[in-house]
């Protein structure tokens, strides 16, 4: 039984937002919903009622009124929501123009500043006039090289306000990695910074871009943000023009809105790409803003009086989720640079200076500041922070018991995790409900989210395949460049027809949360029993000794052995009595079959560069295959420590 670490008070119930809900839900149906299971319930058991629900709750704007909530509910996929309806995105997001602070911008080593809704919705107003003189039109694609700066949200919603399809790469890719996917989608506007900086240094962006262009013919217009310097040379950038200069002519007023159909596309994410050509998933504007409403208004309690924060790059989908708090009205702090420069603390020393109320993470990030000993709750005030949320990876059990510790104790901790696929969540936090050590709080309003066992059989309180048996409106329109929709069904439907298989291992457990125990993809196999990697690194990683980790399992001798590689701290050496160390951490608590045959040494772990462990492509370097992909690793000079290891030879 996992131990409970947060309650929230009967006034914190009464003031969420997921009780007024049930209240409005209860009020329009004739119902006597008294909590959060019993609202789940309802939830999946009568979904189109539920989702007209969400659309009056989350005051959708709209130009036309839906006919018909859902049609074809039987197909995944194939369902389609909220018929005849039509909206623009970015007008949901602008429906605020007053003197609120919209958007705090914190760059490394910067002073902040500050957009207010009413100087935002007029720079969005003149970025899409100027969009609009070039014939940017609905359909068309506008990209992002950008770090996270108020103009690339700018550019964002100027885009998406003429109907345009935005999509967005960080600009720590080489240029192999933007090209692998924006080559795909023909983009018609670039916009860059002319660099960035991280870690207290300076890169270089533009000399990316002047590469880059050749090879997207495309590309019609590159319109350049000065950030690294004031006056940035583009004379290496035929028709490039400054951000000023391209805003120059057109002054700001009312802005004309393209009315759009529920289902029409919205953003171009990316799949992590570390097997192949990264998979661009189409997401819609109506699916992806409903969606964002239910997750930040009642499974985050998002009201007008929050700072929200996630520490995120344009190029991770927790960035879109993130600007969508401004559909909420809420304040959104927007980070960009190194989480521990000038030192491991500074996001928390922004925290209490900008008053943040909602903080969020990845769990990488509270290993790795509880690694450097950091005591965020007595070196800073956090005194406005009522939640932090954590992403990525599945949160170890230490790190809940790190931010109650360390942190503050009444907060909501909430382990979060879907994924670019859905640009969303399945699992997610309940204002309303405990936190339990290790534990997801709730499955998400709406998603039918289930555990399979090997025989296809839904499971409670076992481990199995994490599914989703019915339809949800932001499920992806599909992938681009997939007209029969032949690859977008291979990677979620082949498994389980008609069933959406998203290849996490997890528990769904009896306090009705999740534990999840890493990627499916990735899950260790030894005499046939499956273990989730996350299993082994949430005992690794307890250990002083060691900074970080990675485990694979090796085919030998017609089974798979399982190798664990470490990261030790520094003047820390693998000695004997330290591997055994180890295995009985892991041993006493898991099993003996979790136990590694072989532990390893390497300097460095790789990491995607939105912050994912790379099994997968470990696992392929050390049976001598390759790694098609390396672009989207952050450090993929890593990956040359893991070859021709002799000790994996016996």
């Amino acid at each position: 039984m996992s131990q409970l670490l947060w309650q929230p008070t009967p006034e914190q119930i009464a003031a969420s937002n997921m009780t007024a809900f049930i209240q409005y839900v209860n009020r329009k149906y004739q119902l006597f919903i008294q909590d959060y299971n019993q609202l789940y319930q309802w939830s999946i058991d009568r979904p189109a009622d539920f989702w007209a629900a969400m659309w009056e709750f989350g005051g959708v704007i709209f130009s036309q009124p839906y006919s018909q909530v859902v049609v074809d509910l039987d197909k995944m996929p194939g369902a389609r929501w909220f018929l005849d309806a039509r909206l623009n995105f970015a007008q949901n997001l602008l429906r605020y123009r007053d003197e609120q602070t919209a958007l705090i911008f914190q760059g490394e080593g910067r002073p902040a500043e500050k957009i207010s809704y009413a100087a935002l919705y007029d720079l969005v107003s003149r970025t899409a006039r100027a969009l609009k003189a070039l014939g940017v039109k609905q359909g068309d694609r506008v990209v992002g090289f950008m770090p996270n700066l108020i103009q690339t949200v700018v550019a964002m919603l100027a885009a998406t306000s003429l109907g345009a399809i935005w999509s967005s790469c960080s600009p720590d890719f080489g240029i192999k990695g933007v090209l692998d996917r924006f080559g795909q989608i023909a983009p018609k506007v670039l916009f860059t910074a002319d660099g960035y900086f991280y870690g207290g240094k300076v890169f270089d962006s533009l000399e990316r871009v002047r590469g880059l262009l050749p090879e997207l013919p495309s590309i019609e217009k590159v319109v350049v943000v000065p950030y690294a310097q004031p006056e940035p040379d583009l004379c290496a950038l035929p028709g490039a023009v400054l951000w000023e200069d391209f805003l120059a002519p057109y002054p700001a007023g009312e802005m004309e809105f393209v009315q759009l159909p529920f289902d029409h596309p919205l953003y171009i994410m990316y799949s992590s790409g570390t097997t192949g050509i990264p998979k661009c998933i189409v997401h819609g504007a109506g699916g992806t803003l409903i969606q964002h409403l239910k997750e930040l208004l009642l499974h985050t309690d998002l009201k007008r009086s929050d700072t929200i924060f996630y520490y995120t790059t344009c190029g991770w989908m927790m960035w879109n989720w993130l600007v969508s708090s401004l559909a909420v009205g809420a304040t959104v702090v927007l980070y960009d640079g190194s989480p521990f420069h000038p030192h491991p603390g500074a996001l928390f020393e922004m925290a209490a200076k900008q008053g943040i109320t909602v903080f969020g993470t990845s769990a990488k990030y509270l290993a790795a500041v509880e690694k450097e000993g950091v005591r965020p709750g007595k070196q800073y005030d956090l005194s406005a922070l009522r939640a932090v949320l954590s992403t990525g990876s599945p949160l170890s059990m230490e790190s809940f018991y790190y931010v109650y510790r360390e942190i503050k104790q009444d907060l909501q901790l909430a382990s979060i995790s879907g994924g670019t696929d859905i640009i969303s969540c399945f699992a997610l936090g309940n204002p309303t409900g405990p936190v339990y050590a290790g534990q997801l709080q709730c499955r998400g309003l709406g998603m039918k989210v289930e555990a399979f066992d090997e025989q296809g059989r839904s499971v409670l309180g076992q481990k199995g395949e994490l599914v989703c048996t019915m339809p949800f409106p932001s499920m992806p329109l599909g992938f681009w460049n997939d007209p029969e929709g032949k690859k977008y069904r291979a990677a979620y439907f082949d498994y389980y027809p008609n069933i959406w298989r998203h290849g996490d291992y997890v528990e769904i457990t009896p306090q009705n949360g999740l534990i999840i125990y890493g990627r499916s993809d990735a899950t260790l196999n030894p005499g046939g029993v499956r273990i989730g990697t996350a299993e082994i690194y949430r005992q690794v990683e307890t250990l002083p000794e060691v900074l970080d980790s990675i485990v694979v399992g090796q085919d030998w001798q017609g089974d798979v052995r399982v190798i664990l590689f470490v990261k030790l701290a520094p003047g820390v050496e693998l000695t004997e009595e330290l591997q055994n160390k180890i295995r009985r951490t892991i041993r006493e608590n898991t099993t003996p079959r979790h136990v590694p045959a072989k532990i390893l040494t390497v300097p460095d772990i790789p990491y995607t560069i939105n912050g994912k462990k790379v099994e997968l492509a470990v696992r392929n370097v050390i049976h001598g295959q390759p790694v098609l992909n390396q672009d989207a690793l952050a450090n993929p000079g890593a990956l040359a420590y893991f070859a021709h290891r002799a000790e994996l030879e016996s």
